[in-house]
């Protein structure tokens, strides 16, 4: 399994912005395709957003499209993602995760696709 390390969460007010950050221990980076999920309080986790192995192709949960931006950087084993325009219902415990999967273009978007996960870092938007 991969090490994964979430770090960029806080408070923010409602409209701002903040970029969190995920980094992997594993060396085969570049072999996951990688997700971000997010879990509030007394609701299950939910899909965020996820990228594939080289980056190329991304898909968002309808909550955040056009809000979030996630991205990688393969020579420095970390996910990133970019979260703007951020609301009230935003605030969570966000989780990064990491899928292998063969072919470098796939993603994944459920849970069970992911066999490795961080321990979470904790983003709240206030209104």
């Amino acid at each position: 399994q991969v090490q994964l390390l979430e770090s960029g969460g806080g408070l923010v007010q409602t409209g701002g912005s903040l970029r969190l950050s995920c980094a992997a221990s594993e060396r085969t980076f570049s072999s996951y395709a990688m997700g971000w999920f997010r879990q509030a309080p007394g609701k299950e986790r939910e899909f965020v957003a996820t990228i594939s192995r080289n980056g190329g192709s991304t898909y968002y949960a309808d909550s955040v499209r056009f809000r979030f931006t996630i991205s990688r950087d393969n020579a420095k084993n970390t996910v990133y993602l970019q979260m703007n325009s951020l609301k009230p219902e935003d605030t969570a415990v966000y989780y990064c995760a990491a899928a292998r999967i063969y072919y470098a273009s796939a993603y994944a978007y459920t849970e069970g696709s992911y066999d490795s996960w961080g321990q979470g870092t904790q983003v709240t938007v206030s209104s």
